[in-house]
C-alpha cells in the first residue's frame, strides 16, 4: 500500500471516532467508508515482471485508448495511451530498464484524460529513459479528477523494468512514446496491468547490428 493512503485515511478515522462519540455512531459510517476507499485506492500489489528481451511493459493499470503514430521532438514516434479510471491501481512503473535522461514537469489544464487534447494541454510529467541506444518517453498526465502527480526518481537514476517510479492521484492517463519499429502487442480496448502487461517489443542497438549483419551475410551468399 502506498503511504499516501494513511494521510487520507487516518484523519477520516479520527473524524469518525469523534462523530461517533459526539453524536450517534451512525454518523461515523460515511467517514469510515471514505477512509476505507482511500486505503483501497492506494493499494500497491506485487506484479510479476516479464523477463523477455526487449519487452516494454505497461507503466500503469488501465485501458488502452490509443495506438497511433505521432510527431515528437521532430521525429515520428508511436504513441500508446492508457486511461486510468478511479478504480484502477494508480502506482506507475518504468516501462523499460535504463537510465533516466530527462524529467520535465509541465503545468497545464485538467481536461478529461480520455480526450485527445489532454496529451498536450493537461498538467503532466514527461520522463525520458534510455536503454542500449533506444529511447522511450512516457508521460504521467493529470486528468479531470487527478490533481497531483508524484515522481520519485531523478535524472541519472537507473531504473529496472517494472520498477515503481511514482503515481497519479485519482483518474488520469499515461502515454508511452517509442520507436515506430517496435512490435506492438496491444490494441485499443485492451486492459493492461502496470509492470506485467507487455505493450511492445523493442530492439536494442546490439540487436539492430546483429540483424544488419545477418542481412549482409545473406546478401553475400
Amino acid at each position: 500500500m502506498v503511504r499516501d493512503a494513511y494521510y487520507y485515511a487516518v484523519p477520516l478515522v479520527a473524524v469518525a471516532a469523534f462523530m461517533g462519540w459526539l453524536t450517534n455512531p451512525l454518523w461515523a459510517v460515511p467517514a469510515l467508508l471514505l477512509a476505507g476507499f482511500f486505503l483501497w485506492f492506494f493499494r500497491d500489489p506485487e506484479r510479476k515482471i516479464p523477463g523477455a528481451t526487449g519487452a516494454l511493459v505497461s507503466p500503469a493499470d488501465g485501458k488502452v485508448t490509443d495506438v497511433s503514430p505521432v510527431s515528437w521532438a521532430g521525429a515520428r514516434r508511436l504513441r500508446i495511451s492508457i486511461f486510468l479510471n478511479v478504480f484502477d491501481v494508480h502506482v506507475n512503473r518504468s516501462p523499460i530498464e535504463g537510465i533516466i535522461r530527462e524529467v520535465t514537469y509541465k503545468r497545464g489544464k485538467f481536461l478529461n484524460a480520455m480526450g485527445a487534447a489532454s496529451a498536450e494541454e493537461n498538467e503532466q510529467n514527461v520522463v525520458t529513459v534510455e536503454a542500449e541506444g533506444q529511447t522511450v518517453v512516457f508521460k504521467q498526465i493529470a486528468g479531470l479528477l487527478a490533481r497531483r502527480i508524484v515522481f520519485n526518481k531523478k535524472v541519472g537514476d537507473r531504473v529496472q523494468r517494472g520498477e515503481r517510479i511514482g503515481l497519479i492521484k485519482f483518474g488520469s492517463r499515461v502515454d508511452v512514446l517509442l520507436d515506430g519499429s517496435a512490435g506492438v502487442q496491444v490494441k485499443v480496448g485492451d486492459r493492461v496491468k502496470g509492470g506485467s502487461s507487455i505493450l511492445a517489443y523493442i530492439q536494442s542497438e546490439k540487436q539492430f547490428a546483429t540483424a544488419g549483419t545477418g542481412q549482409t551475410r545473406q546478401g553475400a551468399s
